[in-house]
């Protein structure tokens, strides 16, 4: 019998333990949120000019949305990684840093578990970064950062250090042209997939990243691109696309923050001029 009550008060405390951490981890992620948002506030300038701050342009989520130090993503737990991650990008982001790649770990704020990287070993496909870890190069805490399960997805090898290597490595480019920009990344889930693991994480059928940026006078400029999961030798402006082609891929709405009319004017376009 004292045993049985044991067995109880130790499952109960189990429980309330889970309940306060995931309560702890919700309000901490949101601080950080408007702790950045607060930040970039006080940098407006005289003629209302503000940097961009994450929570500007978060897309829409059903699932649950995790801000981490320096971005923030929305965890499908059905295909076992983000269905988007938002980060802003500048040009102090970018350095010569050559920090050691860490392991890969579970982000402990997913509350119905984060895929494990073991899904991944053997599996013939590489764990494909979201927010590149060369993006955020600044500090070297940052840069660990990106190494959460959450942050990854199932990437071909070719496709990973080929077509999306070069786009991200020119997303960079454009972040030390225009000094900032605000940058949404995530999979496509179409057709059949394959999945990998023990945990069935899907591998996409595509990727989608659409950068955005803002002149000194506030108005802004967005550049989409939706790549197929392959291989491909193709110049990536080939894979220009609109946010609203991405929108009916996947479902997510983009920057519904904006005013309506300049919102359906910027992602209905499908054009690089500009860039």
């Amino acid at each position: 019998m004292k045993k049985s009550i044991y067995v109880i008060l130790l499952v109960i405390i189990a429980v309330v333990f889970y309940f306060y951490e995931t309560q702890r981890n919700e309000e901490v992620s949101q601080h950080i949120l408007e702790q950045e948002d607060h930040q970039t506030a006080q940098q407006q300038d005289a003629d209302g000019f503000k940097p961009l701050s994450r929570k500007d342009f978060l897309p829409s989520s059903t699932n649950q949305v995790i801000h981490h130090s320096t971005y923030s993503l929305s965890y499908n737990e059905k295909h076992e990684q983000a269905e988007w991650t938002a980060h802003v990008l500048k040009e102090s982001d970018i350095t010569n840093n050559d920090f050691k790649r860490p392991y890969f770990e579970v982000d402990d704020k997913v509350k119905t578990g984060a895929a494990h990287w073991r899904n991944y070993k053997k599996s013939g496909y590489d764990r494909g970064h979201l927010v590149p870890a060369g993006d955020r190069t600044g500090s070297k805490k940052v840069y660990e950062e990106t190494f959460l399960t959450s942050n990854i997805s199932p990437q071909e090898h070719e496709f990973n250090a080929g077509l999306w290597n070069r786009l991200e490595q020119k997303t960079r480019y454009y972040a030390k042209r225009y000094d900032e920009l605000y940058i949404v990344t995530g999979p496509v889930f179409k057709g059949k997939m394959d999945e990998i693991g023990t945990e069935n994480v899907t591998v996409p059928s595509a990727f989608y990243k659409i950068i955005y940026r803002q002149d000194e006078s506030g108005n802004g400029k967005m550049l989409a691109f939706l790549m197929p999961h392959q291989a491909s030798n193709s110049p990536i402006y080939d894979y220009v696309t609109s946010v609203d082609e991405i929108e009916k891929q996947t479902g997510i709405d983009f920057f519904s923050q904006l005013p309506d009319d300049i919102e359906n004017q910027m992602e209905a376009s499908s054009s690089s001029k500009g860039w």
